[in-house]
């Protein structure tokens, strides 16, 4: 498994797939190919120059490999080139600060100008007049995405959705389209770029076929084309056609027509999500990056979330928050286990283990949410972790490192599910409670939200009636791996000094430092031979914990309590104690175990009759991510 700087890549396997009938695996070929086609989308949204910086750096490799430039400088570019394909662009992935070159400003010039010109995306000096300071000079654009309380958080972040535009004057034009008397309102914003024209006036760029990403977005609507032809129902070859539409008009109504669409095609056994869907990589959470992914269900993993699914009624009517913030009646939850088949934009190569959607408030409300567990995912991540000495490391003592082992896996999936199916779909907004009162905090709030629905009932006896949990001690594995993670060992993936920005990881250290202040005894930081652990003395306290957190973060979302969502994050869930992360970095350090992982996609090679027909797709998995990343910008880039 190829490694390189904080970074572990990962293959997945596709149990099943061979078992499909040609139609269905031309079907998943197709949209595939829908899939990675959007890269490019994904790469200029993360940043202006982000393309401009990747097609130069790929060129500069080329040159270097071919003259067997085998120097500690080239080793460092090609690292670097690794690190912007894996964070699709020049900001990690995950911490959104800029990468910083490991080699020197004059080797990157000088490798520039050996590539023949006509092989740059622009010429040569005027290419380096304008990624020189962006690359090199750590002042300029120097996070993605910045959550800084009392900054400006649009024009402090690089993402490439404003242009020009200060985070009051987008705040108050969002503000001026919202409509009291619409219960069904578009995302507004959701898939354009807010800028200045040349009178000054704000505009927007919509991203469809005659506009932003349009000859990309060409790609992508024929490529889904021929996916309709392999349909395995009408509903499917419906669904698809108003993506289409959508792709085509960039009216967000029709997407929001896609979506409930979407949400009633059960029968087939691909499913797929392919568009403008996530906000986290806009301070603001109105933009969406773009992602794909296509997916099979994993049959015999769907009875779990079957019987979620199929018990949310009880769930939501037995919830410990105030019954006014509670869904009389639970519409259309879905959930299923997946097998991810191919992925691409914001869903690679780093991607989800769990999905949950639509995101509008009112379509769930109306017509439900659909879930998706990705087993195949969560069984490569924890092949991974097998043997790397982790919990033996940052576990209190060896009983708990046992009931981890015996537990820890079957709870992992089991809180993905209840987090993904149950906890974004539970609770009610107030009427005339605006969906994005929470702003900059929504995010992580409604990571907090569902994270604590699961965290809550993981230790519920209703666990074992269903008989999704063996008995009533496997709930403490979870509990306390999600307390030493939010408190301890997710910080092995921020740097020294920093702050947590990214919306799962406050959300993870809030819950957990709001617990440990409000614990009374039962959560317990110890200093054992210089190295601190957790201790967990009391996990029926922790769940009372958890209940009355969950209470208050659904009060804060059901009513839109922005100063009470400000105060809890920016607690709880931003600091971190400089001292105890230093300790914690350098344990880690010492187990070399790579903080992050993502994964390859297999290559999918149709197999056609003489008519034409594909009657196999053949799955290779030996690529490496350079010759993956290089066929990719090869063939499947046009100009943005």
């Amino acid at each position: 498994m190829e490694r390189f700087a904080d970074i572990q890549m990962l293959r997945y396997e596709m149990p099943g797939f061979a078992e499909l009938t040609a139609k269905q695996k031309a079907y998943i070929y197709y949209l595939s190919e829908a899939t990675l086609w959007g890269r490019d989308i994904i790469f200029d949204q993360y940043g202006r120059y982000n393309l401009l910086i990747r097609k130069t750096l790929e060129e500069v490799w080329k040159v270097l490999k071919a003259g067997n430039n085998d120097t500690s400088q080239a080793n460092a570019l090609l690292t670097y080139l690794k690190r912007v394909w894996f964070s699709n662009g020049i900001y990690h992935h995950y911490g959104c600060e800029k990468f910083k070159p490991e080699f020197s400003q004059q080797f990157f010039i000088d490798s520039v100008r050996r590539v023949p010109v006509e092989r740059l995306p622009m010429p040569t000096d005027a290419i380096l007049d304008t990624i020189v300071p962006v690359m090199f000079n750590e002042s300029v654009l120097p996070k993605r995405v910045n959550k800084t309380a009392g900054e400006d958080l649009v024009v402090t972040s690089a993402c490439n959705f404003y242009d020009g535009v200060t985070q009051k004057e987008a705040e108050e034009y969002y503000a001026a389209m919202k409509d009291d008397h619409d219960f069904c309102p578009p995302s507004y914003g959701l898939n354009s770029t807010l800028r200045k024209d040349s009178n000054g006036e704000l505009v927007e760029d919509v991203w469809h076929i005659g506009g932003k990403y349009g000859k990309t977005i060409g790609c992508i609507i024929n490529a889904l084309s021929k996916a309709q032809q392999y349909a395995e129902n009408e509903r499917q070859k419906t669904l698809i056609s108003l993506l289409i539409d959508y792709y085509t008009t960039g009216n967000l109504r029709t997407f929001d027509d896609y979506f409930i669409e979407w949400l009633k095609e059960l029968d087939g056994r691909i499913d797929f999500i392919n568009g403008f869907i996530e906000v986290y990589g806009d301070p603001l959470g109105y933009k969406a990056g773009w992602e794909g992914i296509v997916e099979y269900k994993d049959i015999e993993a769907c009875r779990r979330t079957q019987t979620i699914s199929n018990n949310a009624q009880w769930f939501e009517d037995h919830s410990p928050v105030s019954p006014c913030f509670r869904k009389p009646q639970v519409r259309g939850v879905v959930a299923n286990a997946i097998c991810a088949a191919m992925i691409g934009g914001e869903e690679y190569p780093s991607t989800a283990i769990g999905i949950n959607l639509p995101n509008a408030d009112w379509i769930r409300a109306q017509h439900g949410s659909k879930s998706v567990t990705i087993t195949n995912f969560t069984s490569a991540y924890n092949k991974a972790a097998q043997g790397n000495g982790f919990l033996e490391e940052f576990v209190c003592d060896e009983k708990t490192v046992e009931m981890i082992r015996r537990y820890g896996d079957v709870c992992d999936d089991l809180h993905t599910d209840l987090h993904e199916c149950l906890g974004h779909g539970s609770g009610q907004l107030l009427p005339n409670t605006d969906p994005d009162a929470l702003k900059a905090y929504g995010n992580t709030i409604e990571e907090a939200r569902a994270d604590l629905f699961g965290l809550y009932y993981i230790a519920d006896p209703k666990m074992l009636e269903l008989g999704l949990l063996p008995d009533m001690d496997a709930h403490k594995s979870h509990y306390y791996t999600y307390i030493m993670n939010g408190m301890l060992t997710q910080n092995v993936r921020i740097a020294p000094g920093a702050n947590i920005e990214e919306a799962h990881m406050r959300n993870r250290a809030l819950i957990a430092w709001w617990c440990y202040d409000h614990a009374d005894g039962c959560i317990e930081l110890c200093n054992r031979n210089e190295k601190t652990y957790i201790l967990i003395h009391d996990y029926a306290r922790l769940r009372q914990l958890f209940a009355t957190l969950l209470a208050e973060v659904q009060r804060i979302k059901s009513e839109g309590d922005y100063e009470s969502a400000k105060q809890l994050v920016e607690s709880y869930g931003v600091k971190i104690d400089r001292t105890l992360h230093s300790e914690i970095l350098e344990r880690y350090r010492k187990l070399n175990i790579a903080p992050y992982k993502g994964f390859l996609n297999p290559r999918m090679i149709p197999v056609f009759d003489t008519s034409g027909e594909i009657t196999d797709v053949q799955l290779d998995f030996s690529e490496t991510l350079e010759q993956q990343m290089m066929r990719y910008s090869r063939d499947y880039s046009v100009e943005i």
